[in-house]
């Protein structure tokens, strides 16, 4: 079969965007449509100009042998900004309240082009760095795990509150809950990890950060290092922390039961992205 330019484009360009921050050989483009390392080296010039142009993202091209092309994806400030806005006015609604100070976030959680588009925006402040696995806390953060994994192309492990038979022989650790101040347990399968990933945590909301910092606990009984944090929401607290290095798209600054009101604001991603 000979393929068309326009043919070539549009099957190549669905094949980069499924296969994000993989290296694909120009061989592979070559073999596949029949045409020379010249034409197809054109084509992905074309590719590359409209991503960029478009803010798709960023195509690299590797030189050498072992070398060839990449698709980084990525947003520009203005579309992240939207991401940020649109979760602020759907969590600002008074019928999100809930007591204790949370809000209920479950239809976001479960809205996938939403969750998406934030993967996309934490797979952006990561695009540079070498992440192996997205790790997380069952039940909340699983589609903004796997949302971020999509776009860097990596796997997601889940960890969890009790030991499942199905989870084979597995890792505990107790924890102290940042909120609540009491003594928790987490639990993941010994076979989730290698020793010196590279782990990318992340939730869907952050009060004192005790979650994140148990998690960061149990990375250490892998041997497996901190690649970074991200977190839907974090709420600003009076006590200080647990953890302070980390990636927020909003901050909840007061929650009223009384008038009803929520008080929402960015998160720290872009001054984060200035440090």
């Amino acid at each position: 079969m000979k393929w068309k330019r326009s043919e070539r484009l549009v099957d190549m360009t669905h094949y980069l965007l499924e296969h994000p921050h993989q290296l694909i050989p120009l061989t592979y483009f070559s073999d596949l449509y029949q045409s020379a390392k010249s034409s197809i080296s054109e084509d992905l010039t074309i590719v590359k100009e409209t991503f960029e142009e478009k803010g798709i993202g960023q195509l690299v091209t590797v030189p050498g042998a072992a070398g060839g092309v990449k698709y980084i994806p990525n947003m520009s400030e203005q579309e992240i900004r939207y991401v940020i806005d649109e979760m602020i006015a759907e969590l600002s609604q008074s019928d999100r309240l809930l007591p204790g100070g949370y809000l209920f976030m479950t239809d976001l959680l479960g809205n996938a082009e939403l969750m998406n588009r934030v993967g996309k925006v934490f797979a952006t402040a990561f695009a540079d760095q070498q992440i192996d696995v997205i790790m997380t806390v069952a039940t909340k953060g699983i589609s903004i795990a796997h949302a971020i994994a999509r776009h860097l192309n990596v796997p997601v492990v889940v960890v969890r509150r009790d030991s499942k038979v199905t989870e084979g022989s597995t890792v505990s650790i107790n924890y102290v809950s940042g909120s609540s101040r009491r003594i928790q347990t987490m639990v993941l399968s010994k076979r989730s990890m290698k020793s010196g990933q590279r782990v990318l945590i992340t939730d869907d909301f952050m009060k004192v950060g005790g979650t994140m910092n148990g998690m960061k606990n149990l990375l250490e009984e892998f041997e497996c290092d901190l690649a970074g944090i991200a977190v839907l929401v974090e709420a600003e607290h009076a006590d200080e922390t647990l953890v302070d290095d980390y990636y927020s798209l909003v901050k909840l600054h007061e929650v009223n039961e009384k008038d009803r009101t929520i008080a929402l604001s960015e998160g720290n991603f872009f001054s984060k992205e200035r440090d």
